[in-house]
């Protein structure tokens, strides 16, 4: 479950639907057993101490976005007014995200309760207001005219904060509408979002998921959280079984999810085509500037390196001692470990892992560990996933997350505080109009983090045992991380291709599809591994599908990511400065083109073929175990 991240004031500037910076990572929620720990809570009365207080700034909120619609038609009067415009239009929508990330976070604290889930709706739907009000400012700066817009610019300093944004606009002039036209797609966003929202309560609330009996005699609810424990169970017929019922529930809706994952796509090809771009992925890519070369390019060198995926899968058969390979056996580590990580301990390995990014680094990690930032371990109706808020620019960010004591929840907590320093540093040196960042950025903040955290773990005085099972870690995170989310950025790409060439989406199609890409990437001609056709309906369970072309930069930014923790880790003392020049850039450059001045170009070959020659270093380091073992 990902969303795309909102370069704030460039949404409106863009006159495009307005969506909150919240980075994610995909681990699921599960009931709290009774040995779990008290439930460590964020404070969100720092956003807003009660309820009455919420009320009394969206009533305050519905008028000064009313109040906007004064500028319509002034844009042009005098870099003054301009300046006034947009101050106030920013300021606005400032606030305006205090108040849906107040909503959206005790919404999330448990979606059962009816009056969250209403206060969310009503906070969505003055977000909504607040882009049809503002949607003449796009076409209306471009009738004023580029020459007199960047007149204004050199001669209102005051306009500095807003001049990233505004060229923005000017840029994407080939696809700005008409007043009426951007104002009939503004006004429609909540419309837009509804795919996400009918999928995201039936999958997190109303699906009736099994119960079963594993090996142990142990009863378990096959819900989603039940579901991503189970599945790597050293018990290879508890694994199919957790499969076998798991997707089974699945299949079951496929027709269900396959009209609401086509209803989404549908509105992107709708979009693409009113704005005049020549598909949906050259839409999506056209806000943050990125070419799509990139997307392009990346599916290429996947395609390439696949032959690494299927050596490692052919390794983890060896290590598991299996006879063949099926789905189900990806997801066990392939040593096991009984070590757990709690909570003081996940904080003691980022300080240690995070080391090579600099004191200043260390000390906003700080800041955030003292504070009540996070919401810490599952419980019932709570959101799944994990994710990182960081659009209350006044206050700080704030963490889900769904906490179980494994090694890979240290991981993704390390992820999720990667992408709150990056939110500390780009509000430290950006004012809120240019705080904001891209996800292309956004995920090399959190993949760096992860990488360094594999690399101090194995810097450890430790057994061969406990290596491999890191190895194995490193291993699965360019498995889960890159290989798996190009092809799930390949499904996306096929499925929006079908629809702009005409032919009809179903769930049982989509089920085809992506069954074609599982053989592929696993290497099921070839004798790599099994693929059950009953497990196809996987792409139902993705939410990252609901997020328009989201899932392809989780493997870019793994590849840049990768880069920069490698020449950490090889004593490059121009690194840090490096990495730390591009998290506290924010929102102010393009992504592709800071990266680019850095070193690291998305869209050639290096960065790839850097990531899987780390993967088939770390695969020599295992073989030469196993072999000095004579396993």
């Amino acid at each position: 479950m990902s969303r795309d991240p909102w370069c704030p004031s460039a949404a409106v500037a863009a006159g495009v639907t307005v969506l909150l910076l919240m980075t994610t990572t995909t681990a699921t929620a599960q009931d709290v057993d009774d040995s779990q720990s008290e439930q460590i809570e964020w404070d969100l009365g720092e956003i807003y101490p009660s309820y009455e207080a919420w009320n009394s700034a969206k009533t305050r909120l519905e008028e000064r976005v009313e109040a906007l619609a004064a500028y319509r038609g002034r844009l042009g009067e005098s870099a003054a007014t301009l300046r006034e415009a947009f101050d106030a239009i920013t300021g606005t929508e400032k606030e305006l995200a205090r108040l849906y990330v107040f909503a959206f976070l005790k919404a999330d604290e448990d979606r059962r309760v009816s009056a969250a889930q209403e206060r969310r709706g009503l906070a969505a739907a003055l977000l909504s207001e607040f882009n049809e009000t503002v949607a003449f400012v796009s076409p209306e700066l471009l009738r004023v005219g580029s020459q007199t817009v960047q007149r204004y610019l050199a001669e209102e300093p005051g306009l500095d904060t807003h001049a990233f944004n505004i060229r923005n606009t000017l840029r994407q002039e080939p696809h700005t509408l008409s007043d009426e036209t951007e104002q009939v797609i503004a006004a429609i966003g909540l419309v837009v979002q509804g795919p996400e929202r009918i999928y995201a309560m039936l999958t997190s609330s109303d699906m009736p998921f099994p119960t079963v009996t594993l090996s142990t005699g142990e009863e378990v609810r096959l819900d989603q959280a039940a579901y991503s424990l189970h599945r790597a169970s050293r018990n290879r017929d508890d694994r199919r079984l957790v499969f076998d019922r798991f997707w089974g529930v699945w299949k079951a809706y496929e027709t269900t999810l396959g009209q609401t994952l086509d209803t989404h796509v549908k509105t992107h090809v709708f979009q693409a085509k009113t704005r005049r771009y020549d598909s949906a992925l050259d839409a999506a890519l056209s806000g943050p500037n990125i070419p799509t070369a990139v997307y392009q390019k990346l599916i290429e060198a996947t395609h390439r390196h696949l032959p690494s995926l299927h050596r490692y899968f052919r390794l983890r058969q060896r290590m598991l001692g299996l006879d063949d390979l099926h789905y189900y056996d990806i997801y066990p580590p392939l040593v096991a470990s009984q070590r757990t990580f709690d909570i003081a301990e996940s904080k003691a390995l980022m300080r240690a892992s995070a080391a090579p990014l600099g004191d200043h680094y260390l000390e906003l990690l700080e800041k955030g560990f003292t504070g009540t930032w996070m919401h810490v371990y599952p419980q019932q109706g709570k959101a799944p996933g994990a994710y990182m808020y960081g659009d209350v620019y006044d206050v700080h960010p704030f963490l889900l997350l769904n906490h179980n004591g494994q090694f890979n929840d240290v991981s993704t907590f390390t992820h999720e505080w990667g992408h709150a320093i990056h939110t500390m540093l780009a509000q430290e040196h950006h004012p809120y109009e240019t705080a904001g960042y891209a996800t292309f950025t956004a995920e090399i903040a959190s993949t760096t983090n992860e990488v360094l955290l594999q690399e101090h773990m194995l810097g450890q005085d430790i057994s061969d045992e406990e290596r491999l099972f890191y190895l194995g870690t490193a291993l699965e995170a360019v498995r889960g991380t890159f290989f798996r989310q190009v092809m799930f950025a390949e499904f996306e790409l096929r499925i929006h291709e079908m629809v702009e060439t005409g032919e009809a989406l179903s769930g049982e199609k989509m089920t085809a599809v992506y069954e074609q890409l599982l053989r592929q990437y696993h290497g099921a001609d070839a004798g790599v591994m099994t693929i059950d056709p009953a497990y196809a309906v996987e792409w139902a369970f993705i939410p990252h599908f609901y997020r328009n072309f989201y899932v392809f930069q989780y493997a870019t930014s793994i590849a840049g990511g990768t880069r920069f923790a490698e020449r950490f880790l090889t004593g490059d003392d121009q690194a840090r400065d490096d990495y730390l020049a591009v998290l506290s850039a924010g929102g102010s450059r393009y992504a592709y083109e800071l990266l680019q001045e850095y070193g690291i170009d998305l869209a050639t070959d290096a960065p790839y073929d850097a990531l899987i020659a780390r993967m088939d270093r770390v695969m020599d380091e295992i073989e030469a175990i196993l072999d000095r073992k004579g396993n």
